[in-house]
């Protein structure tokens, strides 16, 4: 079967004929989800349903669903969850038991999305934020030093995995320190190397062994003064997968942002050149659809091995009794919203 190495957006709640079309023709490795996708868990089993049926294979569906500012299927069909910041707070007064909120909200989201058929998350976020970034990245991080981080994005990438549900992590080699939001310009960080290798990249280094990861589209003029991340063989071959060692199925972010320049054809084609084993694309729009999938290369070599790791992972469930641990999590985040009250 001959997948492309893209991932792809879609307009609306239910598959159009042109889109039918579209994905029986081009074969996109996976699909993302976005809020304009989701009404309700019939509805949006429903559509998951016929975008699997229109490639005729299991295929991946992505979603970003971190909690706070980034959750894509929100109340009052899905219980809201807290942004990353919230576990970076419970990990500084009790780190045993942030993590373990950590762990047990991730697994919470897992069995949401499960239920509805999605089977990977964008998450854990393990960008490390500096003072004067850009907010793009802001609360949504698990705290301000990378040890830290590491350990709750761990923690929250083993309870993703618990409830059959790959984590995707991002963002590869680090957004914190950017200082435009990439959905509208191209951020450029001019620290040192050895600086990004100590904060910025280390905790993406602490979790290379997860089975896929997202790309940042940020310059590191250290690195590579011209590129950003995302399509800089540089970065790619030398940080990435060098340095840091991330061996797992690596995707751009999407390729319709702001940061990036040129057609949105040229745009994918930069991404696979630098190294990217598939291209993420989430507008939705037909037309730049068909543009980026006439752009794309079959999966070949060492991305499909990368694609059949992961995917290999998918559905591993733990057998837990998911009511019992949604009340031990409520337990520990009203627990700790209480004694930041008492505090105040």
């Amino acid at each position: 079967m001959a997948v492309r190495a893209f991932i792809t957006g879609l307009a609306g709640t239910t598959l159009t004929s042109g889109e039918r079309a579209f994905l029986h023709e081009r074969e996109p490795w996976g699909f993302i989800l976005f809020s304009r996708n989701v009404d309700t868990p019939a509805q949006l089993s429903r559509l998951i349903t016929s975008i699997r049926d229109a490639v005729g294979r299991d295929a991946p569906v992505l979603v970003d669903q971190e909690g706070g500012r980034v959750q894509r299927l929100a109340p009052p069909h899905w219980p809201p969850y807290p942004p990353g910041a919230a576990y970076g707070r419970l990990y500084d007064a009790d780190a045993a038991q942030g993590m373990r909120a950590a762990y047990l909200g991730a697994r919470l989201i897992a069995a949401d999305l499960a239920a509805v058929g999605i089977d990977v998350d964008c998450l854990p976020v393990a960008d490390v934020p500096a003072s004067g970034a850009d907010p793009i990245i802001g609360d949504r991080a698990y705290g301000e030093n990378a040890q830290k981080v590491a350990e709750l994005g761990r923690a929250v990438a083993d309870g993703l995995l618990a409830g059959g549900v790959l984590p995707v992590l991002k963002h590869i080699p680090g957004h914190g320190r950017a200082s435009a939001d990439s959905h509208r310009a191209l951020p450029v960080v001019e620290t040192d190397h050895a600086t990004l290798s100590k904060t910025d990249f280390a905790a993406f280094q602490a979790l290379r062994d997860l089975p896929l990861g997202m790309t940042a589209h940020v310059v590191y003029t250290a690195i590579d003064p011209i590129a950003p991340a995302t399509t800089s063989v540089t970065l790619i071959r030398d940080v990435i997968r060098g340095g840091l060692g991330f061996d797992g199925l690596l995707m751009s972010d999407d390729i319709s942002m702001g940061a990036l320049s040129g057609s949105i054809e040229a745009r994918a084609r930069a991404a696979i050149a630098a190294g990217c084993d598939v291209v993420l694309h989430c507008s939705g729009e037909l037309g730049e659809m068909q543009a980026v999938a006439s752009a794309m290369p079959v999966l070949t070599g060492k991305a499909v091995a990368r694609a059949d790791a992961a995917l290999g992972r998918r559905g591993q469930v733990v057998k837990d009794d998911v009511a019992a641990l949604r009340a031990e999590w409520t337990a520990l985040i009203n627990a700790g919203a209480a004694a930041r009250r008492a505090i105040s």
